[in-house]
């Protein structure tokens, strides 16, 4: 260190003032300056060698447990509840018998109903197999005795007309017979018609009218049946009771819950994504559904991609079906999913925590320099999760990148490394590997007694 020194008997305030000497020191202490630079700071880091293997681009997401069939069962009719057949966590079957209601009236407007259908039906095989066809024969018959009558009235007259015209008949006889042969005409006339009108258009009017009768009673015997089988609920579908909010004598609302049925065997998680994350996602892709407080997450894959944006929030929703789901997992649960996107097999892939992004937006990792120093290398970067990101360019297999302490850090900057905790574990099994594989001659020597004492 350089100082400028001053002497007290060259000091002006000691010439023409009585200042203390303290004064004269503060000046002789303003005249030192210090040379001296101050030392370049150094940062310690962690590093990892950039290497190639597997990776997969996951998406993950917040997701709801449901279930895949499930049924809310609501009466079409309101009326007390009979009987309960089933509880909360009752397995039932498709088609089951779950609850019956009061059906006391419906059942004998049923029955009612139903002698009135068999009555309709009686009537029907009546006219189509006695009525009609004895119509249809009188009908017959009357035509041909009309005919008959009609072809010997033509007899009479034309034997008289010749007799009329030989002078042996009197004109009053022929004209007798003409009137008697008009009258026969007209009525086969009448009777042929008869006929065919009956076979034309009574035989289709009849079977019309009968038909319609039957159809009528038919059509009120099935709503009477269908509002009693309204009063009988039963499941749609396999699986579990998990809803019952009514007990026995308690009144059953039209259109209002009564039970709820769930297969639970086959369950979806639900979860709603970003439009940027959910193109790259595909029907098939392998996925995983973490369960809180379970160790072991559940498989599952993407079952469906809705086609179109929920307006609320503009996401995407994915169903991912859970493959085999266990009692862990239940409907209505929160979970996290985790989806696949695309993989690659041999990329060179650095920790995920080694990437960082300038604030122009460009992807760079801090490389442990040869010179000791870091030194920031720009990346363009490929398939990401969170532990491994692919680099895709930028630097070279084999690279040492700073993978703790180097966010935010200048370029350049003095560095020293320092073993990782998996290089210390690596370190100490490595040693007690070499002392394991010690000769037995060596572990004596390290045992003697002679060397204990001295």
């Amino acid at each position: 260190m350089k100082c400028r020194t001053h002497s007290f008997a060259n000091c002006p305030w000691l010439k023409f003032s009585t200042a203390p000497l303290a004064l004269c020191a503060i000046a002789l202490l303003q005249g030192c300056g210090s040379t001296e630079k101050e030392p370049e700071p150094v940062v310690a880091v962690q590093v990892a060698a950039a290497k190639r293997g597997p990776i997969a681009q996951t998406v993950s997401a917040e997701a709801v447990v449901s279930s895949l069939h499930q049924a809310i069962l609501t009466p079409k009719i309101t009326s007390t509840i009979h009987k309960f057949y089933v509880q909360r966590g009752t397995r039932v079957r498709q088609g089951q018998l779950l609850v019956e209601l009061e059906n006391a009236d419906l059942a004998s407007a049923e029955q009612q109903s139903k002698g009135e259908y068999e009555q309709a039906e009686a009537g029907y095989a009546t006219t189509t197999e006695a009525s009609l066809p004895q119509q249809i024969q009188k009908a017959e018959l009357d035509a041909a005795a009309a005919k008959s009558a009609f072809d010997a009235q033509k007899k009479v007259y034309d034997a008289r007309k010749e007799l009329f015209d030989e002078g042996a008949l009197p004109r009053r006889d022929l004209d007798a017979a003409e009137v008697a042969l008009a009258q026969a005409r007209s009525q086969n006339e009448q009777a042929q018609k008869q006929l065919v009108d009956l076979n034309r258009l009574g035989k289709a009017e009849a079977l019309k009218s009968a038909s319609g009768q039957l159809a009528a009673a038919k059509g009120k015997y099935l709503n009477a049946k269908a509002l009693l089988s309204y009063s009988e609920i039963r499941s749609p579908i396999d699986g579990v009771v998990t809803d019952r909010p009514l007990s026995a004598g308690e009144l059953a609302t039209a259109n209002q819950p009564l039970l709820t049925v769930m297969n639970t065997s086959e369950l979806v998680a639900k979860a709603h994504i970003s439009q940027i994350e959910a193109v790259q996602l595909k029907v098939g892709n392998q996925a995983e559904i973490e369960v809180s407080g379970v160790d072991e997450p559940v498989q599952g894959r993407v079952m469906l991609i809705s086609p179109a944006l929920d307006p609320g929030s503009s996401t995407i929703e994915v169903w991912i079906e859970a493959i085999k789901p266990g009692p862990a997992l239940k409907p209505g649960m929160s979970v996290s999913i985790e989806v696949n996107a695309k993989s690659a097999k041999n990329a060179l892939v650095v920790p995920t925590a080694a990437v960082f992004k300038s604030p122009e937006g460009v992807d760079y990792v801090m490389l442990a320099g040869s010179d000791g120093k870091a030194h920031q290398a720009n990346v363009k970067l490929g398939i990401r999760n969170k532990e491994l990101t692919e680099i895709v360019s930028g630097i070279k297999e084999g690279s040492s990148v700073i993978i703790v302490g180097g966010y935010a850090l200048p370029d350049n900057t003095k560095i020293t490394i320092e073993a990782t905790p998996a290089a210390e574990g690596e370190k100490d099994s490595a040693a007690d590997d070499q002392k394991s594989e010690s000769t037995p001659a060596e572990k004596a020597t390290a045992t003697s007694p002679a060397q204990g004492k001295e």
